[in-house]
């Protein structure tokens, strides 16, 4: 590692901009890589009060050279489009951050990585980019961030707690990871198919309609081998519904009324497809997939 880390940050979104952030505060040199509109700088605005590091805004993958860090932050259906910046990044060297919604993080970038260290995020901040290279970060729940105690988690856990993040490096990290899926699988469905900030988990059919979906997903993280039970699903519900009054969006809806392209097979599409494989029925997942993959970007 060098002696001032550097950090390579694919996708420069909400979430890249703000696990970004925390490495600028931690000390690293901060490189933002491809993207439309160059971005030199990451300004994370925070209980109304912005605060700006300097990032260096890197073209193409031949530009990376050394790096400690890479973290891929774009959408799980635009993983194999940025191969050039996971391959570049992990013959230089650098453990691959894996900041994506879903269970298959470490099997999306398996193809473009060779032996390169990956490791999973889950992220729990709710971020809203505002503009290139600013974004909007609210905290919500006991942590910001969780990533595996194994491997190069805990260092990386460690880094991003000097950078303010609430880390949780966990050694249940299947359990985690297939909670944050039930929040996800509910929240963002639903939020997206009904076009409503996160209030609309207050009506109660729509938080029955939840209950039904955390609960198979509940049942596949069993199959899985994670020790998530039909209470923790509930529980799960819960914890959406209390956090309904700070009128959250999540990063579906977001993309649904932007017009954009949704990540909807990683999530619900996920569960219906290890379900699948292991004999697991889940009839309300595989209609909402139906009905999300019926949305369509124009009608955004």
């Amino acid at each position: 590692m060098h002696a001032t880390p550097k950090v390579a940050v694919v996708g420069a979104g909400a979430i890249g901009l703000a696990i970004g952030s925390a490495f600028a505060r931690a000390g690293s040199t901060i490189l933002l890589c491809g993207g439309r509109t160059p971005v030199e700088s990451i300004t994370i605005v925070e209980d109304g009060v912005p605060q700006t590091w300097e990032a260096t805004h890197l073209d193409t993958p031949g530009e990376l050279g050394d790096v400690d860090v890479l973290v891929l932050a774009v959408k799980a259906y635009a993983t194999d489009a940025m191969a050039g910046w996971l391959r570049t990044g992990a013959d230089a060297g650098a453990t691959i951050l894996v900041a994506q919604n879903g269970v298959e993080q470490v099997q999306r970038v398996a193809p473009h990585i060779g032996q390169a260290d990956a490791i999973p995020a889950i992220v729990y901040l709710n971020v809203e980019r505002t503009a290139p290279g600013v974004a909007t970060m609210r905290r919500v729940g006991e942590h910001d961030i969780a990533l595996p105690s194994a491997g190069a988690g805990a260092a990386l856990a460690a880094t991003l707690a000097v950078g303010g993040m609430r880390m949780n490096a966990a050694a249940d990290f299947p359990e985690v990871l297939w909670t944050k899926m039930m929040i996800n699988c509910a929240g963002n469905s639903l939020t997206s198919l009904t076009r409503r900030r996160s209030e609309v988990l207050l009506d109660p059919a729509i938080a029955a309609l939840a209950r039904s979906i955390t609960r198979e997903v509940a049942a596949v993280a069993r199959a899985e081998g994670a020790a998530v039970t039909e209470a923790d699903a509930d529980a799960v519900v819960a914890w959406l519904q209390a956090a309904a009054p700070a009128n959250n969006t999540s990063s579906m809806r977001e993309d649904v009324m932007a017009g954009r392209p949704i990540e909807h097979d990683a999530l619900t599409g996920a569960v219906v497809r290890i379900a699948a494989s292991h004999g697991v029925d889940v009839p309300v997942n595989t209609m909402i997939l139906a009905l999300l993959g019926a949305l369509r970007p124009e009608e955004g």
